[in-house]
């Protein structure tokens, strides 16, 4: 089944909510994340909300990664798209979960661009990842 890209949705827990607050911080980490996926770094822009809070877009050339962070929460929602097949979009996202301190997350993938004849459609896959133990 030929697709056109893999989008990856992540819900990540129990993250570091200093780190959730830092835009510069999460800025190297996604940019980290996209080198360690073998993902070519074009640009990037972080934004940090009041009182607190992140949003930022790592652009790649084979399209992007994305943060929106809730330190409050020890929360972040993550977007990882990638088309082509040399980019290892799994790996980054272990790298940011990592780098985030996560300790749960839920991770769908999905299949864009899947052709029939001429309709697009896509397909997912969801998983739940344990990434450390709560009490660490």
């Amino acid at each position: 089944m030929d697709t056109i890209g893999y989008h990856y949705i992540v819900e990540a827990a129990g993250c570091d909510k200093e780190i959730l607050g830092n835009p510069d911080t999460m800025r190297e980490i996604l940019i980290q994340a996209a080198r360690a996926g073998d993902m070519g770094v074009r640009t990037s822009y972080f934004y940090r909300f009041a009182p607190s809070g992140v949003s930022g877009v790592v652009i790649v050339a084979e399209s992007h990664l994305s943060v929106h962070s809730w330190p409050e929460k020890g929360y972040a929602a993550l977007d990882v798209f990638v088309c082509g097949e040399t980019a290892k979009p799994e790996q980054a996202i272990h790298f940011i979960l990592e780098n985030l301190g996560c300790t749960d997350a839920h991770v769908t993938e999905i299949k864009r661009g899947i052709q029939d004849e001429d309709v697009y459609t896509h397909a997912m896959l969801s998983w739940d990842e344990t990434l450390r133990s709560k009490t660490a």
